[in-house]
């Protein structure tokens, strides 16, 4: 019997995820990648990650799709050491054939992971790009060569928008001690906000990230978070759902916010419809104690040969017509 495949819906992914350390197996003499070889702790040779690549192009075409019956049309990624690694992904089995382009730019990271964006040439016009470098320094008062914060303005369906895609300091050397970086970078992303607004009547924002903070941390809640933004990620969190897991404890670090204006339904542009967590079960642990939790590459130095330790993240908007 002959089934015909379902006509794609007029609903449009917009994801973002954290690809946990995507590395070529070679030494860059300039960043911290050595134990991103073979012949480095890791042992990351080339099987290793060719499997990487495989298994990331697959998270990446199904978030979203079952709704959808699309692949996301813009995917905000992080922890990716270059343009080439991006290059081979999009040419893995499951995006090899879906129109996919880059934007990206090295930051001054001292690992060498930065922050990008792929996006599909047949729905999303890329109008202006850049990186935006965010200025912090360390408890010791020396700077942190962090991520830079990438600003891409497009047309998404012929529609205007601006997408802001982050990786925000981490809590390496802890929680309280390192929140004013994450403080300013949300400084940092509304100067760029306000840049915007200067030359624009109305901008439409989506604003990404691995924040290294959940949703009611104060850099959230108290800095990015304004009366024209809404963050559909406070209603995902619980102590059973998150986009990772840290001492069995979920986080929702990963998340997307935006302009209240999609909450409006208006002929020829965009409104929004959900938001979700992708955590179908082939991106998890089956079973032990860390069933439910994301497949991760490495524990610790151990080789697992999974995707990524963070669950992609998404939110779905619609086309009125």
């Amino acid at each position: 019997m002959f089934f015909k495949r379902k006509p794609p819906t007029r609903r449009y992914t917009i994801g973002f995820y954290n690809l946990e350390n995507l590395f070529d197996t070679r030494n860059d003499p300039r960043t911290l990648d050595d134990d991103f070889t073979p012949d480095g702790v890791l042992h990351w040779t080339p099987k290793r990650y060719r499997n990487k690549l495989y298994k990331l192009g697959k998270a990446i075409a199904h978030t979203g799709r079952e709704t959808s019956r699309r692949s996301p049309v813009i995917m905000g990624l992080a922890e990716v050491e270059n343009r080439m690694v991006l290059g081979e992904l999009l040419k893995s089995k499951h995006l090899s054939d879906k129109g996919y382009e880059i934007v990206h730019y090295d930051s001054p990271d001292e690992r060498g992971i930065d922050t990008a964006l792929i996006y599909r040439q047949k729905y999303f016009e890329v109008l202006d790009q850049e990186a935006v470098p965010l200025i912090v320094n360390s408890v010791n008062g020396m700077r942190d060569y962090t991520r830079d914060i990438l600003h891409v303005t497009g047309l998404l369906n012929g529609e205007r928008i601006h997408v802001i895609v982050n990786h925000w300091p981490s809590r390496r050397e802890g929680e309280e001690d390192t929140a004013y970086k994450r403080v300013a970078a949300a400084a940092g992303v509304h100067r760029i906000m306000d840049r915007v607004r200067e030359t624009e009547d109305a901008p439409r924002f989506i604003i990404m990230g691995d924040f290294n903070d959940n949703p009611f941390s104060k850099s959230i809640r108290e800095h990015l978070l304004s009366p024209d933004l809404f963050n559909p990620m406070e209603l995902l969190l619980s102590h059973d759902k998150g986009s990772a897991s840290y001492n069995f404890k979920w986080n929702l670090f990963d998340q997307i916010l935006f302009s209240r204006d999609f909450m409006v339904t208006e002929a020829g542009k965009h409104s929004y419809v959900e938001a979700n967590i992708f955590n179908d079960r082939f991106l998890t642990e089956w079973t032990g104690r860390f069933k439910g939790n994301p497949f991760r590459t490495y524990a610790g130095r151990r080789y697992l040969g999974g995707y990524s330790d963070h669950f992609p993240v998404y939110i779905q908007l619609e086309l009125n017509m």
